[in-house]
């Protein structure tokens, strides 16, 4: 099977590698395409260092069950159904202790980031049966491989636990950002504006509905308010760094509050008063529970036509080292790119 492999930082090689085969309990998934998360880009770079040489990322996948291991019920999960997986894989002797919070379990392993683990820029990708999910026949098996970011956001907008009538800023209209718009739209939130100093992604943001901010043109509190008719009650940081961080507070209303869902920098400088003596507050938003992960499994497959502005590119294995090094660069597209491993099995 084909997979990628980066061999060094910044350099992916398309590599021949034996098709693995499930042992008991797990499956092996087809796969039909994988996105690339800004993490995949920051461990191709060692910026985060959380990826190594050597090692096959990816996590954002859909494709088809290829075979069943030792113990897996055929009728739950049919060879040749479409599927994706939920990469946050929980160790069976913590399952029940952490239901409803599998990314709180210590054990965790999470697919594309285990550096041990075979992941899914490859043709072919083994996991946990309790990890897989089937999807609607309808949507186009491509699109799966939105589900995993939009679980991301989904579990961010949970915790940012926002009202319908509520006035929400999102800062940062990458993938995860955009994957919020659609996550807030889900729960029911009418005044949504987004900052993002791209024009390409504003535009993006602005074919899905909401008000899209260039905070270059002046300070966003302003912006926001002129947008709003007041400061946003939450804002929803998908960049991850100080001054994003600094913006989300300062754009906020007295009491309100800030989730930081990007992961910008491992490192940030907050304004202390504008947490303490305004009681605003901010809580980290980091992957999924499960039910988190069906849900946005469950909702792609009824909205395929609203998620599908979000891919931006498909490109063949052999020309993935071009767009990681585009989007380590800042050249990437709007959206996402999406490395398809199934064109000889389908047309894209």
């Amino acid at each position: 099977m084909r997979a990628l492999v980066l061999t060094d930082f910044h350099r992916l090689d398309v590599v021949d590698r034996p098709r693995p085969e499930p042992g008991p309990g797990e499956v092996l998934l087809r796969i039909s395409a994988t996105g690339i998360c800004g993490s995949d880009v920051h461990g191709y770079t060692g910026d985060n260092g959380r990826r190594v040489p050597g090692q096959i990322m990816g996590h954002e996948s859909s494709g088809t069950i290829a075979a069943l291991g030792e113990g897996v019920d055929p009728s739950a999960l049919p060879v040749g159904a479409p599927a994706t997986f939920n990469p946050v894989v929980v160790p069976p002797e913590q399952a029940e202790t952490f239901l409803g919070r599998e990314q709180h379990a210590p054990g965790k392993q999470v697919i594309g980031v285990a550096q041990e683990v075979q992941a899914s820029f490859a043709d072919y990708v083994i996991v946990p049966a309790r990890n897989v999910l089937l999807l609607d026949p309808e949507l186009p098996l491509h699109l799966g491989a939105l589900i995993e970011p939009l679980a991301v956001a989904v579990h961010a907008v949970g915790l940012g636990r926002p009202a319908p009538e509520e006035k929400v800023l999102v800062i940062g209209g990458g993938p995860i950002g955009q994957s919020v718009v659609i996550a807030l739209q889900r729960a029911g939130v009418r005044d949504i504006v987004l900052s993002e100093r791209d024009r390409a992604r504003r535009e993006l943001v602005t074919a899905l509905g909401v008000v899209a901010l260039d905070p270059t043109s002046a300070p966003l509190a302003e912006l926001v308010v002129e947008a709003l008719g007041a400061p946003a009650d939450l804002a929803i940081d998908a960049v991850g760094l100080s001054p994003t961080m600094s913006d989300a507070l300062t754009a906020t209303a007295l009491g309100g509050r800030v989730v930081l869902v990007g992961m910008g920098s491992p490192r940030l400088e907050l304004p202390a008063f504008a947490i303490s003596t305004e009681e605003r507050s901010i809580v980290g938003s980091f992957t999924y529970s499960a039910q988190d992960f069906a849900d946005a499994s469950a909702w792609i497959g009824a909205h395929a036509e609203q998620v599908a502005p979000l891919v931006s590119a498909l490109v063949p294995p052999e020309e993935a080292q071009e767009s990681f090094a585009a989007l380590a660069a800042g050249q990437g597209p709007a959206g996402k790119i999406l490395v398809r491993f199934d064109q000889e099995d389908q047309p894209a």
